[in-house]
């Protein structure tokens, strides 16, 4: 039950007689009453009458007796509000009997195409791959879990130029060599070698160009061997999402190449609708409303002058499919925020082309970067960019270390359990619990801790809840009647009560900082309701009640947590 939704609808229909219009009442919760309306305060001015006189007006005609046991006028015309402890008792009891905690499934299904992730062939994943690829998961997690369609796109960088290299460079290795070479994920080191080859060797780069032309012309044995190296980069990026627990899979990868016979029809498309213009020599659009630091319009180029296409037309392209074939009405682009402007323009022109129209619209959800302790991009020692694997496994070597630290007597599949549910869980939260638009410093001594916002210390509180489940020796009765005796009690049912408002919040805004922070509040009401409210010294309905109201928190974090692709452990 969403209870400031609840009360809006009791207050909206009196505001709205007694300022003969609509009105909302901006119910919120209140340090001086469990909720509060100062809508009140800005009517007074329109109505030419004083807040305390509206307040009053709206409190005479509004139904509330079922819901609060006060309402009253405070101060220079709040609405202040408490609700009734047997009113929020069956709330919370009739929450407890609810499989998805209040959440319904949508009754509006949408398909929608959640782009993430996008690792690049023969490249290894790096720690600029993480935000994507944790915020694109908890995106498929949550509206699949809403009842939506959740297509999951993985827009690999597998066509282009590169490839003739890559190619060459492979041939000159031997497939077997080259092979091994990236199934242990030394793609860097294959990459950065055909690079080298390619700068030093002008024989390489002659046989290199050939096959770039050979690749677009559909040599067959040149694109055998360029599978090669997909399936190769492929089978080494699902090992990355297996350890980071997402769920990528291998029918997923959508490569740039899978659009590359659309590209023609594309720009014909465009050309026909007069939205391209020939500029330098390139084909471009020129979306309204975009221009360069001069004021002169900025260009799109969908085809290069070389008659080659860039990203422009494989995102057209991919958007076109994505609204067109498999019906989509919300696009999630999840990539970093220097892509902002090229996705805005992408839009814009998809838009003029009738591709992307209502109710279909497409989100760039961009993010800001991971930041090493000197406040600059995360680097090696070296200098160079942190492979993700290697971040992740100093993440569960790190947590195994410290559950058998905190107890010594787990045995090695416990700890090893322990430590990637907490190491991983770490890694993501210190992600998710930031606002998506903002850099964050990768810490790890705060990202491990037991205590604060983090991952480890909503897995603990969740283990409490497992551990006072088991420790009570009988089943929780769904059936137990609810008891608010202390003001913890009251906090923690309110919190409760708050999923199910924060869920669809984050659903349309895909904040998942929001959610974090929501299960981080659930976690500090529950240490406060654990410390105050004895729950296996209280007897009889009392027990219950405060059993009920356990089981109830711990079913809560796991759910939100699971959204977040964050695992719970029962013990720690």
């Amino acid at each position: 039950m969403d209870l400031e939704r609840l009360l809006t609808d009791r207050l909206t229909p009196a505001f709205t007689a007694v300022a003969d219009g609509p009105v909302d009442p901006v119910v919120r919760r209140s340090p001086r009453a469990d909720f509060q309306s100062d809508a009140a305060l800005a009517l007074a001015r329109r109505l030419g009458r004083s807040p305390r006189e509206i307040a009053q007006a709206v409190l005479d005609r509004a139904v509330l007796d079922d819901v609060c046991a006060t309402a009253e006028v405070s101060g220079p015309g709040f609405v202040n509000l408490t609700i009734d402890d047997g009113a929020l008792a069956g709330m919370v009891a009739a929450l407890a009997a609810d499989d998805r905690l209040g959440v319904p499934v949508t009754a509006a299904p949408e398909t929608v195409v959640v782009d993430y992730s996008g690792p690049n062939v023969a490249k290894e994943m790096h720690v600029g791959h993480l935000r994507s690829t944790v915020i694109g998961d908890a995106a498929v997690r949550l509206l699949g879990w809403l009842g939506h369609r959740v297509v999951r796109v993985n827009h690999l960088g597998d066509w282009g130029t590169p490839f003739g290299m890559l190619i060459a460079h492979l041939v000159d290795l031997g497939e077997a060599e080259a092979a091994q070479e990236l199934s242990i994920g030394d793609l860097d080191g294959f990459y950065q070698a055909a690079r080298s080859k390619f700068d030093a060797d002008p024989a390489f780069r002659d046989r290199a160009r050939q096959r770039v032309v050979a690749l677009q012309g559909g040599d067959p044995e040149t694109r055998r061997l360029w599978r090669l190296l997909v399936e190769q980069s492929q089978r080494y990026f699902l090992t990355v999402y297996q350890l980071l627990d997402v769920t990528l899979t291998e029918g997923d990868f959508r490569g740039e190449s899978a659009y590359d016979d659309r590209l023609g029809a594309v720009v014909g498309d465009l050309d026909r609708l007069g939205l391209l213009t020939d500029s330098a020599g390139a084909t471009c659009a020129f979306p309204p409303g975009f221009t360069g630091r001069d004021g002169t319009p900025l260009p799109l180029i969908v085809r290069k002058g070389d008659g080659g296409y860039g990203y422009p037309a494989t995102d057209l392209a991919a958007l076109r499919l994505r609204t067109g074939e498999l019906g989509a009405t919300r696009l999630l682009y999840v990539v970093g925020l220097p892509q902002r402007q090229h996705f805005a323009m992408v839009f814009a022109v998809a838009g003029q082309a009738g591709w992307l129209r209502p109710p279909a619209r497409a989100e760039h959800l961009g993010f800001g970067s991971v930041l090493g302790p000197d406040g600059r991009m995360l680097r090696s020692r070296t200098g160079e960019s942190v492979k993700l694997v290697d971040l992740l496994t100093e993440a569960v070597t790190r947590a195994t270390a410290l559950a058998r630290t905190k107890n010594p007597a787990l045995d090695e599949a416990d700890a090893a359990e322990i430590g990637r549910a907490v190491g991983i869980g770490a890694v993501k939260y210190a992600d998710l619990v930031t606002d998506r638009t903002r850099d964050y410093v990768l810490d790890w001594e705060r990202m491990l801790a037991l205590d604060g916002n983090t991952a480890p210390y909503l897995q603990y509180a969740y283990a409490r809840t497992r551990s006072v489940s088991r420790r009570a020796g009988t089943a929780v009765d769904p059936d137990a009647r609810v008891v608010l005796t202390a003001p913890a009690e009251r906090a923690l049912a309110f919190e409760l009560l708050g999923f199910a408002t924060v869920v669809h919040e984050v659903a349309r805004t895909m904040e998942f900082h929001q959610l974090a922070g929501y299960l981080h509040r659930l976690a500090t009401r529950f240490s406060a309701f654990y410390e105050r409210c004895p729950v296996l010294r209280a007897d009889g309905e009392l027990r219950a009640s405060r059993l009920l109201l356990t089981d109830l928190t711990g079913r809560t974090l796991r759910q939100g947590l699971y959204l977040l692709g964050i695992r719970t452990v029962e013990r720690m």
